[in-house]
């Protein structure tokens, strides 16, 4: 079987990390600083390595000509453009079923406005998913979903932040759903009822996690865990035969890009560029030793939905 790997990247723009955090604006904040600084440089990463990647857009923020352009450029380059929802509201799986149907709708219509292509993957904005929102994406024309992350660290961390904002008396627009999708296999499955329980409807491929452990294998642990332990969770996870890394834009972003008032906030942020790049770089290299070929989520989907 063939080893395959993809690398994605979810562009949520500034604004959506000062509402995570609860913080306003200031005077030195660059709000579109995902779109003009970060996808370059990870455009200059995959031409180094020879590695496509799928980019999952906020509809809204498309609705900018320069970000428009932005994805034509991407998808000229052979890279994948998925959907990260209308307005990426973190309470998605919280809204009546029109309003859901709405955010999902409506993300793929200005994606495909921008490219001429329509996303064939969608992934929920805080890796949010329930039964209510994958009967939506299973009625859409999508070959994938990619929202899935059982990962018991990732999940008491985020419940600990969002306790501690609320002792602090900052507001979060951030949501910690129900535990439940912590029962979901951390492989590529069709989702079935409930959601985290194989069953014959969409695909989903899971966020990244270990074996065993599950630890948490996206942007912002790599990068907090240095190029030594980055490598070791990608040997670990390069025992199976698809890795499924995600990223986000701020994964190549340090305070000095005029994000010095969000560095407060968001400790991964404060790492410097050379750092994070050096995590990404070890990362590929050793999945490309291991045999890894890497691929756009779709065209994993397609081979592991057969």
């Amino acid at each position: 079987m063939k080893r395959l790997a993809a690398l994605s990247v979810d562009l949520d723009e500034i604004h959506h990390y000062r509402a995570i955090h609860g913080v306003a604006a200031t005077g030195s904040s660059r709000e579109t600083t995902v779109y003009d600084v970060a996808i370059p440089r990870f455009e200059a990463l995959a031409d180094a390595h020879r590695v496509p990647l799928t980019f999952f857009a906020v509809g809204a923020d498309v609705e900018r000509p320069a970000n428009a352009a932005t994805l034509r450029r991407l998808v000229l380059a052979g890279h994948e453009i998925g959907n990260h929802s209308w307005e990426h509201r973190y309470d998605l799986t919280r809204l009546p079923p029109d309003q859901m149907q709405r955010q999902v709708h409506e993300g793929a219509a200005v994606i495909e406005a921008a490219t001429g292509v329509p996303p064939q993957g969608f992934r929920a904005p805080g890796y949010l998913m329930n039964d209510r929102l994958a009967e939506v994406l299973a009625a859409s024309a999508l070959s994938y979903d990619s929202s899935v992350f059982p990962c018991p660290a990732y999940y008491a961390a985020k419940a600990a932040v969002l306790a501690a904002q609320r002792l602090g008396g900052r507001s979060s627009k951030s949501v910690v759903d129900t535990p439940e999708v912590l029962l979901a296999p951390r492989t590529p499955y069709r989702m079935g009822r409930p959601y985290y329980r194989r069953g014959s409807g969409l695909l989903e491929l899971p966020i990244q996690v270990t074996p065993r452990l599950r630890l948490p294998v996206i942007g912002t642990a790599l990068t907090l865990a240095g190029p030594a332990l980055a490598g070791w969770l990608a040997r670990q996870v390069a025992r199976q035969t698809f890795v499924n890394l995600e990223l986000h834009g701020i994964d190549l972003l340090e305070p000095r890009d005029g994000l010095e008032g969000l560095a407060r906030q968001q400790p991964d942020l404060r790492l410097p560029l050379a750092r994070k790049r050096a995590v990404l770089e070890t990362v590929i290299d050793v999945l490309r030793a291991r045999g890894f070929q890497f691929v756009r989520l779709a065209e994993a989907a397609r081979e592991l939905g057969q």
